[in-house]
């Protein structure tokens, strides 16, 4: 069979509204139009906002099928993670793609009759290692299996970095196929701009992982503000810590904040856990100084174009964030150099990886029906 041939025409994809996953997944789908790919996104965790229906809309390729069911990370999921199977079961009848490609874990054992590629983008287990310092408690146990079934199942399990593709691997492997695929953002959106005085990050304040409220002690000593762009509510239980000293922006239109980020001098994001990190790449397209958390997954993107920071330690922190306020020079020379190890990002090389494994599954596909249909004669 030709190489032309083993390309998909149609995709089934599933991806989640309420992160970051819904946003890699657009980016990737975009990516995917030059070669003639039509992805049918499959939504759960809620419905998607109107905003995020517009962003559908727009792109040629894609169509929506959004469901309203709950996660699997979520508390007590499991009767809605299995109806939200047998709804993509549904959709793959319908659809009748020529691969599945799944953003979430535990799907993966579903009997799909096409390939299943799937990637990882987080999870509970090593979340909480990164966060709480400690194993997750036993009420994950179901969690965690079928997390395990999922991705053993799976033909290809990705992931957007080596180091979170260990971590994968290290609680729930080993798996059939591997392979590390960095995500990706179009640097079209992002542009640097005339930089101001102040340190900017975003994301979920009320999120551990990010870590952001160590940012409160640099802040009340700093000469410049930190801007937080992002939820400060925890969507939950509605609550929300009080800080004195850093400057809360609330969630903001992508436009907005691309516009915060073309403005800001120094980016910082001191995480305890990060698989990837879009928000930095986003800062890095806009030119910023990055201070980041010292973990293997932001060393592995960044090392040598960022200052690196112990997660754990606020004076730390603090005086990274003073050194490049104080060294105008050399932070405009780490904005320049986080914007070209930003280029190594780019979608069309993701979407290059994601084809070369789509491929590489069809062709395994085919030559096993191949191997079938020459048995059964």
């Amino acid at each position: 069979m030709a190489e032309s041939e083993l390309l998909p025409k149609t995709v089934l994809m599933t991806a989640d509204t309420v992160g970051g996953v819904w946003t890699y997944a657009l980016e990737l789908v975009k990516a995917l139009h030059p070669y003639g790919i039509q992805v049918h996104l499959a939504t759960m965790g809620s419905m998607p906002a109107a905003v995020q229906q517009k962003e559908a809309a727009s792109i040629p390729n894609l169509q929506l099928h959004a469901g309203n069911f709950q996660l699997e990370w979520m508390d007590n999921p499991w009767q809605e993670v299995d109806a939200a199977g047998e709804w993509l079961l549904q959709l793959e009848r319908e659809v009748q793609p020529d691969l599945v490609h799944l953003n979430n874990y535990c799907h993966g054992q579903l009997p799909w009759q096409t390939p299943v590629l799937m990637v990882g983008h987080s999870c509970v287990r090593s979340w909480w290692k990164a966060v709480k310092g400690e194993e997750a408690p036993v009420n994950y146990t179901t969690y965690t299996q079928r997390v395990k079934e999922g991705l053993q199942a799976a033909n290809l399990v990705a992931a957007p970095t080596k180091a979170y593709l260990d971590e994968l691997r290290y609680y729930y492997g080993p798996f059939s196929q591997e392979a590390v695929i960095a995500n990706s953002r179009d640097r079209a959106l992002f542009k640097p701009g005339m930089k101001e005085a102040f340190i900017l990050s975003a994301g979920r304040l009320w999120d551990d992982a990010k870590n952001l409220s160590a940012c409160e002690p640099a802040a009340a000593k700093l000469p410049w503000p930190i801007e937080i762009a992002g939820e400060h509510q925890h969507p939950g239980n509605g609550n929300a810590k009080a800080y004195s000293h850093l400057k809360f922006l609330g969630r903001l239109s992508p436009d907005a904040l691309a516009a915060k980020m073309a403005a800001a001098a120094i980016y910082v994001m001191p995480a305890r856990y990060e698989p990837f990190g879009l928000s930095i790449l986003e800062a890095a397209l806009s030119g910023c100084a990055l201070v980041l958390g010292d973990i293997p997954s932001l060393r592995e993107n960044w090392e040598g174009v960022a200052l690196f920071v112990d997660p754990q330690d606020p004076e730390d922190i603090c005086s990274k964030l003073d050194f490049l306020i104080r060294h105008p020079r050399i932070r405009k020379r780490m904005g320049i150099l986080a914007l070209d190890r930003a280029a190594d990002f780019s979608p069309g090389s993701q979407a290059a990886a994601y084809v070369h494994y789509y491929r590489q599954l069809l062709e395994a596909h085919y030559k096993e029906a191949e191997v079938g249909l020459s048995l059964n004669r």
